[in-house]
């Protein structure tokens, strides 16, 4: 009798830790991710079970109930082993993903401030060179070329009649109308065609 007694406390020790942790298994499942939850879940529920054989097979065979205990604790505990340390890799991945991120951040300020120091001083230098720089000489107006012919002796002052001049002059080429024209100290004929040089020389 007292055999039997001892068998079934140790019994109902294993069952009353196999339903505790049953109970830590179905919290956790909570808090995981869908997958995850689903297995613990499964396990936990298992554990569950065996943690509520009943009283007349606890007393009928201890022994048995309480391996088939102790052997859902044991697959329970393995479960939450897995999934805390599923948790802190999960954990461990965002630090270093924080970190890697706040890196970036930093060499992205630590650029962003070195291009805005060689902005300045580019800006600086541009500023310098334009300051520095000589101005350029204002141009000077071109001359206009005289919009009227001076006036100058006729053939006729000169002792020639115009009719007569006129036909001297015909006979004469281009070139040496406009040397006769230079000689009288004529300006603006260089672009008269011939019949205008011979006008101009024979007024």
């Amino acid at each position: 009798m007292s055999k039997t007694t001892k068998n079934v406390r140790s019994a109902q020790t294993a069952l009353e830790a196999t339903a505790s942790a049953a109970k830590d298994a179905h919290r956790m499942s909570k808090t995981l991710p869908k997958k995850q939850a689903k297995k613990l879940r499964s396990v936990a529920e298992e554990a569950a079970d065996a943690a509520r054989p009943g009283s007349k097979k606890l007393k009928a065979s201890p022994r048995k109930v309480e391996k088939k205990a102790v052997s859902a604790l044991q697959r329970v505990e393995t479960a939450i082993d897995k999934a805390e340390a599923k948790i802190a890799a999960a954990a461990e991945k965002a630090v270093r993903a924080t970190k890697k991120s706040d890196a970036k951040k930093s060499e992205a300020k630590k650029s962003d401030a070195k291009k805005s120091e060689a902005k300045k001083k580019s800006d600086s230098k541009k500023k310098s060179d334009t300051g520095n720089r000589p101005k350029p000489a204002a141009k000077k107006p071109a001359a206009k070329a005289p919009t009227s012919l001076p006036e100058t002796s006729s053939p006729i002052e000169a002792g020639q009649p115009a009719g007569v001049a006129s036909t001297n002059l015909n006979g004469l080429t281009l070139a040496e109308l406009r040397e006769r024209a230079k000689a009288e100290g004529r300006t603006g004929f260089w672009r008269l065609p011939k019949a205008q040089l011979v006008a101009l020389l024979s007024a």
